[in-house]
């Protein structure tokens, strides 16, 4: 016992010292440890297309605090996901780019607990570089010979469109309607339209490949993003534990850092 009581000391005290390492280097304690239980196997996340890119660090991020985790991405248009959960799509995620496709996961029982509300979103306009249509407000947008892409009405990009129309009384004649936000910003960038509306951070991700022209009336309508666990996961723990992470301060700060606003 004299022989072991010295080294099970020094065992204790470097426990200590390395948990007051953890501590210091990590965001928070509430990030680096498991919500309930062990966090560890795969999760599926079905998320909004605007939310490929801060999606795609958080899960890298998540998976290096839980070297046992994969996050595999599912991403859509919110109402498409949402269509897909509903005919029994698995998955254990969903985030949506608004409340109204989240009602509906909520509506079918699908989602476990409250959905909980990570970050807000508005519109902008994105041209080609340089702007040569030269649309400098929303109302340009309702002139013929710019040929504009919006997403469709059931898309939650699209919905935000229709209620900005609403609010100034504009007729855009778009010449397409896209199943996802990224989808018009490609119409955008390939040249196959003058002008698109999609959130100011797909805006801010395409860099010098689109010219972006905000309008006041956006502010009519502010898309707000819920998360929430499925019922159905058969990896609840890491679910939660993702969802949570998103929610948290290390996912505010990569939401934040890729335009988002806070709810």
């Amino acid at each position: 016992m004299k022989a072991t009581k010295p080294a099970c000391i020094t065992l204790i005290a470097a426990a200590v010292l390395l948990a007051g390492c953890s501590s210091a280097t990590g965001s928070s304690a509430a990030d680096s440890a498991p919500p309930d239980g062990g966090v560890g196997g795969k999760i599926t996340v079905f998320a909004a297309a605007s939310l490929r890119a801060p999606f795609t660090d958080i899960g890298a991020r998540f998976q290096s605090r839980h070297p046992d985790t994969t996050v595999d991405f599912s991403f859509a248009g919110s109402s498409d996901l949402a269509a897909q959960l509903i005919a029994g799509a698995p998955a254990d995620v969903f985030a949506s780019a608004d409340t109204n496709n989240m009602a509906k996961i909520v509506d079918a029982d699908l989602v476990a607990g409250e959905p909980a509300d990570f970050a807000a979103n508005t519109l902008t306009i994105v041209t080609a570089p340089g702007n040569p249509k030269n649309v400098t407000s929303f109302a340009d947008l309702a002139n013929p010979a710019v040929l504009t892409v919006i997403c469709a009405p059931q898309v939650p990009c699209g919905a935000a469109a229709a209620s900005v129309e609403a609010a100034t009384g504009t007729d855009i004649p778009a010449v397409s309607e896209e199943s996802s936000v990224t989808d018009v910003l490609g119409k955008v960038t390939s040249g196959q339209a003058d002008a698109g509306l999609v959130y100011v951070t797909d805006a801010s991700g395409a860099g010098d490949a689109v010219t972006a022209v905000p309008f006041a009336e956006s502010s009519e309508a502010v898309n707000t993003y819920p998360i929430a666990t499925l019922r159905a996961s058969d990896n609840d723990d890491t679910a939660r534990a993702f969802t949570e992470f998103v929610t948290g301060p290390v996912g505010r700060d990569v939401l934040a850092g890729a335009g988002f606003a806070a709810p």
